[in-house]
């Protein structure tokens, strides 16, 4: 047989592993590290979520599912969509109960992009998109936001799009930025992408983490549902990671052909997991308001010990990541994560993990307790002082 490398699929050959996991694995060679890398809530699974779970096994509910979801959980999730952020969507056919936000983006990027498409990407950005673009025979066309504060502008679209242009991923709230578009923002883009064959894929998992206002969806503005999918899901807002519960919204004719993707790819999410997400739309529809309030004074600490050691940072209104600048260390980015996780035991992810364009950043989690917010404060400062230029 030939070199195996020579059998594998290409666009699966050339992929790489998300930089945030590789950094994670390299914490484990560090006795006492603290950590600052994973996007985790450190709350627990609500009680009441739980108690829905075992009560769905006792009730024997262990069977396949309708390929889209319980009909009584996607009731619940337009619901929650309708009350939170106005957007109205047709349980019985606009929405789909997939395995996670992860999968969500899979199954949607799979049936809009066919070979030698291209997907407008801003950037730095979570390190999934790329690949699941690539692995679909389309292209990554990069739009660096650095120099607009992190913020996806309209000139940016209109100067990127193309005529093999057929999507654009928002991802807002930004991982690894923590960075939010303003109504006024999303009108603007939604205005350029009105008048184009395209998609929005709106990315929108930290939708309930949004600290000085409330979330806003482009999906919101005339004629943009139609030519939308918004991607959300419960292990953000619920801390619902291993459930793996996520959702897609879109047009009845999109959605059509999302199911067929979706059903051949894992037939239906977890029974268990699907009758669990029912109690956190439904009785816990509300659960994150009081995680928010506790990330948003973390932000409110970590930003302050930022700014005192000269860190440049924008300011997060949503998620719970920040996204410092390490300029004054002339180190690059990975061997800033490297040396401060050697020389004093602290975990952070190289910005390079969320594209090129993260050069010269880092990215700090703060889903962590005070106490651990604190020291792991306390050692940046260290290393920051020895290393300044």
């Amino acid at each position: 047989m030939k070199n195996i490398d020579s059998l594998i699929n290409q666009d699966v050959f050339h992929i790489q592993r998300s930089g945030i996991r590789k950094f994670f694995d390299k914490v484990a060679q560090v006795d006492g590290a603290v950590q600052l890398t994973l996007g985790q809530p450190d709350f627990r699974t609500p009680d009441h979520v739980k108690e829905a779970a075992k009560q769905a096994i006792d009730e024997n509910h262990t069977t396949y599912t309708p390929n889209g979801g319980i009909p009584e959980l996607q009731v619940a999730a337009t619901n929650f969509m309708q009350e939170k952020y106005g957007l109205d969507y047709k349980a019985e056919s606009e929405v789909i109960a997939t395995i996670g936000a992860s999968q969500a983006l899979d199954i949607t990027l799979r049936t809009l992009l066919s070979h030698g498409d291209e997907v407008l990407l801003p950037v730095p950005a979570y390190p999934a998109y790329e690949p699941l673009i690539r692995l679909n025979g389309a292209k990554p066309i990069y739009i660096d936001t650095s120099k607009t504060n992190f913020k996806l502008t309209k000139k940016a679209v209109k100067e990127a799009i193309t005529p093999r242009t057929r999507a654009l991923i928002l991802p807002y709230p930004s991982n690894p930025t923590g960075v939010v578009l303003s109504k006024t923002e999303l009108a603007e883009i939604a205005s350029v992408v009105q008048g184009e064959d395209m998609f929005i894929v709106s990315d929108e998992i930290y939708s309930e983490l949004v600290y000085d206002h409330k979330h806003q969806s482009i999906a919101m503005f005339p004629g943009m549902k139609e030519r939308t999918v918004v991607i959300n899901g419960l292990s953000k807002s619920h801390s619902m990671t291993g459930w793996r519960i996520g959702f897609t919204f879109a047009p009845a004719e999109l959605v059509t052909h999302m199911l067929k993707v979706h059903s051949y790819n894992i037939s239906c999410a977890s029974s268990i997991s699907q009758h669990a997400a029912l109690s956190a739309l439904t009785v816990g529809k509300d659960d994150a308001a009081a995680m928010r309030a506790e990330y948003e004074n973390r932000r409110n600490y970590m930003l302050e010990r930022l700014l005192e050691m000269e860190l440049p940072v924008e300011k997060p209104e949503g998620a719970f990541y920040l996204f410092p600048s390490i300029a004054k260390t002339g180190l690059d980015s990975y061997s800033f994560a490297e040396k401060l996780l050697f020389e004093d035991k602290l975990a952070v992810v190289p910005g390079t993990a969320f594209s090129q364009y993260g050069e010269g950043y880092v990215r700090l989690s703060y889903a962590y307790s005070m106490d651990n917010l604190v020291e792991a404060c306390n050692r940046l400062e260290r290393f920051v002082t020895r290393h300044s230029v």
